[in-house]
């Protein structure tokens, strides 16, 4: 008798602590699954983007709603999904986590971690799809973002809150020019994300080793949708990247977006909405094709003062065929942008990397973006480079020229070599500097094409060297006094003295004494 009352009161404890409160979920019925899609009924009361939960395993978002079914992309790889399974509405939408914690992780457009060190201890997560600032929150783009490119930052400036299309054909060198503006955030304070849609997995770790040995990726955020995730993921992962780098620019601090690249993306949309059934249009693309990348693009900003001061840059990258930028998608981009670096095909194969045709490229931002050092010294610059392209067209004729029209064109050359800089290396904007005074000064006039490269190493241990100070002095200020330029002109004649140039040297210390 007595195990008896001991065993009641162990079950009435146990009962005690049993939850019997009711739950109430909606749950519909797969009709059809196939290519990623499936076809589902009884969800009366999902929303657009909502989340479904299909089966134990299944994850999918509804993208086309009709009165009776939902169709749905899935976003899970590797689960086994077929007609006749329980599809849940979770009430909820697509969201990613975002917070201090991501940086350095690499992960996929919802939040799961893909770099093998564990989970990801985030605080709280936001929708990936979300409406852009105000126009009263927006300031101007006045802060510079700097490329370490000197062909993009004196040429083609950029600023932080603009959006700059980075286009150019197949294998030109477009993601280098986005890995390389993400190496040189090392010297700045700007959180970096690079958002990888549609690329083959070697790619994408190569890019990712590349972030860890030459740029900072404890300020680094990498969101990958690669070309074997499901489409659904891939079609998301600009706009969860993009959210990474609101949270950021939300609480006052600066962010850098890469994504690599669009057309991929929307070929990826292309896929889903013809499986979904809608209309399509102008090359099989829907008719809201502009819409789905305007809205992301529109999230990019520098907000006012006001509304924290904090800015968001994004650098999409499109790719063209055989060069023809006014096929539909670019021409879509660079409506949306606010410019655009364009690379010839033409310049790559010839061996000027990075490849930007400077007279196709523009930034509708400008100097009003470009530190006050390089806008005095590329006032000139472009003008200088446009007439050498010209006058070298036509020397391929085999035209005899004046002394003048000669020295027009060497100058030329010595700007072109200049302005070519191999991968992983970015600048700093007093390397940039110095090696601007010197073409200004004519102090490379004589100097071999051949040997710009080795002068321009040696300039810059002299720049990390005994003129540490100056250098310091124009990376904080932006500015050049005449003392410094003196300083840097002096420097350019021990180079090159020192390289065994002394023509140069010597019209380096002419530069010099005109300055003076």
């Amino acid at each position: 008798m007595i195990e008896v009352s001991k065993w009641l009161a162990e079950a009435r404890t146990e009962l005690d602590k049993l939850d019997v409160s009711g739950s109430f979920e909606r749950v519909g019925v797969v009709d059809h699954y196939g290519d990623g899609i499936a076809t589902v009924s009884g969800l009366s009361e999902i929303r657009l983007n909502g989340l479904v939960r299909i089966g134990d395993e299944g994850l999918a978002i509804a993208l086309s709603l009709s009165k009776d079914v939902a169709r749905c992309v899935v976003l899970s790889s590797g689960a086994e999904l077929a007609a006749g399974m329980k599809a849940v509405n979770t009430g909820a939408v697509a969201r990613v986590p975002v917070g201090e914690e991501l940086l350095g992780r690499v992960i996929d457009p919802l939040g799961r971690p893909l770099d093998g060190d564990g989970p990801i201890p985030a605080k709280r997560s936001d929708p990936v799809e979300r409406p852009a600032p105000a126009i009263i929150d927006r300031d101007f783009v006045s802060e510079p973002l700097t490329t370490g490119l000197t062909v993009v930052d004196a040429m083609i400036p950029l600023g932080r809150g603009q959006r700059q299309l980075i286009i150019g054909d197949r294998k030109t060198g477009k993601t280098a020019i986005g890995i390389d503006a993400i190496l040189n955030q090392r010297r700045s304070d700007v959180v970096s994300i690079y958002a990888a849609i549609g690329q083959k997995g070697s790619t994408v770790a190569r890019a990712i080793d590349t972030i860890k040995k030459h740029g900072a990726p404890d300020r680094c955020i990498v969101v990958v949708g690669e070309a074997d995730a499901p489409p659904g993921l891939q079609w998301l992962a600009p706009y969860a990247a993009c959210t990474l780098a609101e949270y950021f620019r939300d609480r006052g601090r600066h962010a850098l977006l890469v994504i690599d690249d669009l057309t991929k993306h929307a070929a990826v949309y292309r896929e889903l909405s013809l499986l979904l059934r809608r209309p399509p249009g102008r090359e099989a693309y829907p008719g809201d094709i502009f819409y789905i990348h305007s809205r992301l693009l529109e999230r990019a900003a520098k907000l006012s003062s006001a509304a924290g001061g904090g800015s968001l840059t994004a650098l999409p990258i499109a790719e063209t065929q055989a060069g023809n930028l006014s096929a539909y998608i670019p021409t879509n981009l660079i409506s949306i942008t606010d410019g655009q670096i364009y690379l010839e095909p033409k310049l790559f194969y010839e061996g000027h990397k990075p490849a930007v045709n400077v007279g196709l490229s523009v930034s509708r931002v400008g100097a009003k973006a470009q530190p006050p050092v390089l806008k005095d010294l590329a006032r000139n610059l472009r003008l200088a480079y446009a007439q050498f392209l010209e006058l070298e067209v036509f020397m391929r004729f085999g035209a005899t020229v004046d002394e003048r029209t000669r020295k027009t064109i060497e100058r030329g050359r010595r700007i072109r070599a200049v302005l070519s800089q191999p991968e992983k290396a970015p600048l700093s904007l007093a390397e940039q500097v110095a090696l601007l005074v010197a073409v200004e000064s004519g102090a490379f006039d004589e100097v071999p094409v051949a040997e710009v490269p080795e002068i321009e190493a040696k300039l810059a241990a002299a720049l990390d060297g005994d003129m540490a100070a100056v250098a310091d002095r124009i990376d904080r200020t932006g500015t050049l006094d005449d003392k410094d330029r003196a300083a840097i002109l002096d420097c350019v004649t021990r180079v090159l003295a020192q390289s065994g140039a002394t023509a140069a040297a010597k019209g380096a210390e002419d530069g010099a004494t005109r300055q003076a």
